[in-house]
Order: C-alpha cells, then sequence, then structure tokens
C-alpha cells in the first residue's frame, strides 16, 4: 500500500510540475538567451553521436534487408525497405534514445547538481523564478532540436544505405535514389516526424523533473541521472507504441 501511495505522490507531483511548465510557457515567460544556449548544447553537441548512429543503423538495415531479398531476387527493393524502416519507425525512435542517452543525461545532472548545491534555492532567494530561468529553456530547446536532429539522423541513414547498395548490391545510384524517393510519401515522413514532437516532451518532462528532485549529494545526481536516462527509454518505446497504433488506425 505504501509503495502504491508513493507511485500516485510521484506521479502527481511531476504531473504538477509539467503543468507548471507549461504554464510558463504559455504566459510568454521564455527566455529566448537560454534557449539559444540549450539548443547548442543539446543540439549541436549530439550531432555527431546521432549521424554515426544513424549512418551505422542504415548501412546494418541495408546489409540485412541485401541478404535476404536477394533469396527472392528482389534486391532492387532494399531502398524501400531502408527509406521506409528509417522514416516511419527507427529514425525517430533511435534519435530519441540517443538524445536521450546525451543530451537527456546532461540535463538531468546539471539540474541534480544544481539542486543538491542550494543553486536551485538560491535563485528563488534573488527573486528568480527558477521554472523560468532553468527548465523551461530547457524544455523548450527539446522541442526545437530533436525534431532537426532526426531529420538528419534520417538522412544519414539513408546515405548509409546507399552506399550499401551501390557498392554491395551493385545497385545504379541514380536508380537507388529515384527509388528512395518514390517509396516515401508525405504520410511515411510525418506518420514518424509527428512522433518527435511527443518524444521531446516525454525527455525534457522526465529527465528536468529527475534533475529538480535530485536528493542526497553526489551519489544522488548520479543514481537520478541514471533514472532519468532509464525512464526516458522505457517510456519512449512504449509512447512509440501507442503512437504507431493510433497513426496506422487513422492515417494506415
Amino acid at each position: 500500500m505504501a509503495v502504491y501511495q508513493q507511485v500516485v505522490r510521484s506521479l502527481g507531483n511531476a504531473l504538477w510540475f509539467l503543468g507548471e511548465i507549461f504554464g510558463n510557457i504559455l504566459r510568454g515567460k521564455i527566455r529566448f538567451g537560454e534557449v539559444l544556449k540549450q539548443v547548442y548544447e543539446q543540439g549541436l553537441q549530439s550531432v555527431v553521436i546521432v549521424v554515426l548512429t544513424s549512418l551505422a543503423s542504415g548501412l546494418v538495415l541495408a546489409l540485412q534487408g541485401y541478404v535476404a531479398m536477394s533469396r527472392f531476387g528482389a534486391k532492387e527493393f532494399v531502398a524501400d525497405l531502408v527509406a521506409l524502416s528509417l522514416v516511419r519507425e527507427l529514425g525517430p525512435v533511435f534519435t530519441a534514445l540517443v538524445f536521450s542517452g546525451k543530451a537527456g543525461a546532461r540535463i538531468t545532472a546539471e539540474l541534480g547538481t544544481m539542486n543538491v548545491n542550494d543553486q536551485i534555492l538560491a535563485t528563488r532567494t534573488l527573486g528568480v523564478d527558477p521554472m523560468e530561468f532553468l527548465v523551461v529553456p530547457r524544455m523548450v530547446a527539446c522541442f526545437l532540436v530533436l525534431p532537426i536532429l532526426t531529420i538528419i539522423s534520417e538522412f544519414c541513414g539513408i546515405m548509409g544505405g546507399y552506399f550499401v547498395g551501390v557498392t554491395q548490391a551493385h545497385i545504379a545510384g541514380v536508380y537507388y535514389i529515384n527509388e528512395t524517393i518514390r517509396a516515401i510519401h508525405y504520410v511515411d515522413f510525418f506518420s514518424g516526424f509527428i512522433k518527435v514532437f511527443f518524444f521531446a516532451i516525454l525527455i525534457g518532462w522526465i529527465c528536468c523533473y529527475e534533475g529538480f528532485s535530485t536528493k542526497g549529494g553526489s551519489l544522488g545526481v548520479g543514481k537520478y541521472t541514471t533514472k532519468a536516462v532509464a525512464y526516458s527509454y522505457i517510456f519512449v518505446i512504449l509512447l512509440n507504441t501507442l503512437l504507431t497504433k493510433v497513426i496506422l488506425t487513422f492515417w494506415g
């Protein structure tokens, strides 16, 4: 019973925390200078790892697809497989997971360190709302950065597939590009891209909340950072399952 009450209390606090964030945003309390700083720290510093992981994903996906489709004499459809898999599912999900581990962990660690060192309390003492000054810029930056990183990820993944298609499957480069363009329709792109905005809100919410809730000194920072990343992974996968079902029900 005590565990149940603790879970309900934590969920209520988390929802209240999210409500405060949206309340500040709707009232226009957004410090754009801080948002730009967070866009740099979350976005530009995550580009390299996103490019490497998405490129490797495209390479592996194309290699596996080529081996499987060659058995049926359909290696020309490797381009379709890579493009649709990345655009509809793998691109958004992989990027969100990588972003959680890179930028999400940083957000939680920064806020957690500020909390255990009483820096958040100090901002209140100075008359500055820590939600407005610390949390809202990070949340807004997540919402802006993750969609851009997803587009970069999908492009690099398709380029990885192109490399395998041309060098291993011996598909003409022009044909591969044309087949990729033909395979991707607006519904394919947006059915995957819409998910990214939900992922961004989820990751920003979890990581900021865990950072704000951190206690226990330096050991607590590590504990809560690990918990934030783990929760982000779990809920991104669960939310992706739910959104996929909804999108396929209405769009097909």
